[in-house]
């Protein structure tokens, strides 16, 4: 069964943490709204509710939920 990625572990932050700075930056916030719709994208390929998704697109997902990551990590690092 398919499941939301944790992007609180990753980051190593809490849920409360990441909130409280989403509301000070609105950057990040953007941010972070992208991954979780990306993140929701490979949910549903994953399980298949998304059609017939091949392979190398949920590849392409992840690859670009990755990147997203990494901005994010950027901007937390950046404004922390």
């Amino acid at each position: 069964m398919p499941v939301k990625h944790d992007l609180y572990a990753d980051l190593s932050i809490t849920k409360d943490e990441l909130i409280k700075l989403r509301g000070k930056d609105a950057k990040l916030n953007h941010l972070v709204d992208q991954y979780d719709a990306i993140d929701a994208d490979i949910v549903k390929a994953e399980a298949g509710s998304a059609g017939d998704v091949s392979d190398d697109q949920l590849k392409k997902l992840k690859e670009k939920r990755l990147l997203a990551k990494d901005k994010i990590v950027q901007q937390v690092t950046s404004t922390g």
